[in-house]
């Protein structure tokens, strides 16, 4: 049953009840939610284990047991990771986590905070700066109630046979990207790019079908890239290329069908009231990874600051080709950038 479909059940037992005397005007008036929240990672995930489980039990504690949210890990709603922005729009689900990068084109505003040298490698600083920028985002968002926005520590090279210490290393590769600009800085490299959800890494590079991926260090466990990774490659001084940008979000209707005092206990639970919370979260997640690479005696690389200086002037390149591109759409690229570069530089001094 449905949100709309259980909030108009209880509401009619209520009617009922009142009218025949058995409960009194308060309670009768009181409902109950269920939640639907779907996801596309497995329930061993620092996503599932340690946000979303934790996140569902404080509102439904917040709420005195009135609002249940029911998680459906593993794309086990059916549909793939790229139709969650569809469900929670639709109201297939009521809530759903997704990653920003599934749905191209969709986020044209908030995808500037994805961009190599504007998020500068802490999850921290650039959820607080997604959640404070939420007005100039918004036009990203009508279809939908976003609960809040962050992001991971951000994207490094795994590679599964080559090991990569300079910047011509790269060139040839085939690299998972997690998200179209993602691809640009990979075809800057030289490299190819393939578009996979994250979840298809490991099958993608046991077979072969790619020499590694771009992504991050939180991720190692669950999918256990430990076994698959020889190396990895980052930028010094904890910078990374870019980042991804992940939602939970609820479907609007859904939203605005709740009573005020469950809407409270929903936004106590979202946006800034949460952001410096989930951001830290997710910067904590990446120790388990470099733990996991390090007992599997994976090398971890680190580019000198002379091979640095080659990949940020490619990275460069990438945003001016972001803000061309979205300028030609009428939206205001390179006031996008200034903005997420001051919201993200303000959130560290914080």
């Amino acid at each position: 049953m449905n949100l709309k479909a259980k909030l108009r059940g209880t509401l009619a037992a209520a009617t009922i009840a009142a009218i025949s005397g058995t409960v009194t005007a308060t309670s009768a008036f009181a409902q109950d939610v269920t939640l639907i929240l779907h996801h596309f990672l497995p329930p061993v995930s620092n996503a599932h284990k340690v946000m979303l489980e934790p996140w569902a039990e404080k509102v439904k504690a917040d709420s005195d047991g009135r609002i249940e949210v029911q998680i459906y890990p593993s794309m086990s709603m059916g549909g793939k990771p790229g139709e969650l922005y569809g469900q929670v729009r639709d109201g297939t689900a009521d809530v759903v986590w997704t990653l920003l990068g599934y749905t191209p084109g969709v986020f044209p505003r908030t995808e500037v905070f994805e961009l190599p040298t504007v998020h500068k490698g802490s999850a921290t600083d650039t959820t607080i700066a997604l959640n404070a920028s939420m007005d100039m985002l918004a036009e990203d968002f009508e279809d939908i109630h976003v609960l809040f926005l962050h992001a991971n520590d951000g994207n490094l090279i795994h590679s599964g046979g080559k090991e990569v210490t300079t910047f011509e290393d790269v060139a040839g590769m085939k690299l998972r990207t997690p998200s179209r600009t993602g691809a640009w800085l990979i075809e800057a490299l030289g490299a190819e790019p393939v578009s996979l959800p994250v979840p298809a890494v490991p099958e993608a590079m046991s077979k072969g079908v790619i020499d590694g991926a771009m992504t991050t260090y939180e991720i190692v466990p669950s999918l256990k890239l430990q076994e698959l990774d020889k190396y990895t490659a980052e930028l010094p001084n904890g910078d990374r290329f870019g980042t991804a940008v992940f939602m939970l979000a609820m479907n609007k209707d859904v939203y605005d069908d709740l009573p005020n005092d469950l809407k409270a206990v929903i936004d106590a639970n979202s946006g800034m009231n949460v952001a410096a919370e989930i951001g830290t979260m997710w910067e904590d997640f990446e120790v388990a990874g470099t733990d996991a690479l390090d007992a599997a005696g994976v090398t971890r690389n680190v580019f000198s600051e002379e091979e640095a200086a080659k990949f940020y002037d490619v990275s460069e390149q990438v945003v001016a080709r972001w803000v061309d591109e979205v300028s030609a759409k009428g939206i205001d690229g390179a006031g996008l950038v200034d903005a997420a570069r001051a919201a993200i530089a303000a959130a560290h001094t914080e």
